[in-house]
């Protein structure tokens, strides 16, 4: 099955389908954040540094990083917070934005093979990101829309992720260096959009044999609980075939819905990282005592 390899300078990181999945930290990103964008407009990264260094020890394996701030120099905000951010973690990066010559600025700093988020099926995005995807040897994400908008139909949005894949071909880029978002819509505003994203992952992985991510919690915009269903979310898409995802992995429950989804889905081998995760340290002290009091009388 196909393999995604994408990589710092000195580490690896590979997305795939008997792999186990790949959580890419979504916290650097200003976007609904004032704070952070008032502090990286006026170049303060203080907080992508603490975003960057909390996400990975919490568990993510990528970090997106995107810089979109309206009336801002995003190119070179951009440039600035990769550079930060590989000078603090050995994670390969997401490098996330809508703008081209931001996503330029960040591959020319970049070290490593980084993905590049995003390529949509519009026809213009796809003759000015898929040139520069083949230029840096990079991996792309593929959003399954295109000029006609977001279809709610999955097998419209099939055809615009094959479309994608197709048209990357002709720039040498390989299927396995394409990673379709199949769209995930919010459930609150339309009730099947979980089945239709399961649906339409199944495709892609069965007829197309890519591998997928997606921005995990649009499922549970506007709705409280978000960090539940968030992670209900991502155990059905694993199940359906779906290999890694931008979400955020401060939220327990996401975490541990992801390792527990890797032990029952095969891909964690002895469950070698749950018992890591989740396994009791042991007690000294007088609580030691009483362990060991319980387990002889046991």
């Amino acid at each position: 099955m196909t393999d995604t390899v994408v990589s710092s300078e000195t580490r690896e990181v590979v997305i795939g389908f008997e792999r186990p999945f790949v959580l890419i930290g979504e916290r650097i990103n200003p976007t609904g954040r004032r704070l952070l964008a008032e502090e990286m407009k006026g170049g303060d990264f203080s907080r992508v540094q603490q975003d960057a260094m909390a996400q990975v020890g919490a568990g993510a394996q990528m970090l997106d990083v995107n810089a979109g701030i309206p009336l801002a120099d995003e190119p070179a905000l951009l440039a600035k917070a990769i550079e930060l951010v590989q000078s603090l973690t050995d994670v390969p990066l997401s490098i996330d934005s809508s703008i081209v010559v931001a996503l330029e600025a960040g591959l020319s700093v970049y070290k490593g093979k980084a993905l590049v988020n995003s390529v949509t099926g519009e026809e213009e995005r796809l003759e000015q990101v898929l040139p520069l995807v083949a230029r840096h040897g990079a991996a792309v994400v593929a959003i399954s829309n295109d000029e006609t908008g977001i279809s709610e139909d999955p097998d419209v949005r099939f055809e615009v992720a094959k479309k994608i894949v197709s048209r990357a071909a002709d720039h040498d880029i390989p299927a396995s260096d394409v990673v379709v978002d199949p769209l995930v819509m919010p459930i609150g505003a339309m009730g099947t959009a979980g089945r239709q994203v399961f649906h339409l992952i199944r495709r892609l992985r069965d007829e197309l044999g890519v591998n997928t991510t997606c921005g995990a919690s649009n499922i549970s915009f506007g709705l409280p609980n978000r960090a539940g269903i968030n992670a209900a979310f991502l155990s059905m898409a694993m199940a359906a075939g779906m290999t890694s995802a931008i979400t955020n992995p401060l939220e327990p429950e996401i975490r541990q819905a992801i390792l527990a989804s890797d032990v029952l889905n095969g891909r964690d081998p002895n469950c070698v990282t749950w018992i890591k995760t989740y396994r009791e340290p042991p007690a000294t002290g007088e609580e030691g005592r009483r362990r060991e009091n319980r387990r002889r009388r046991g």
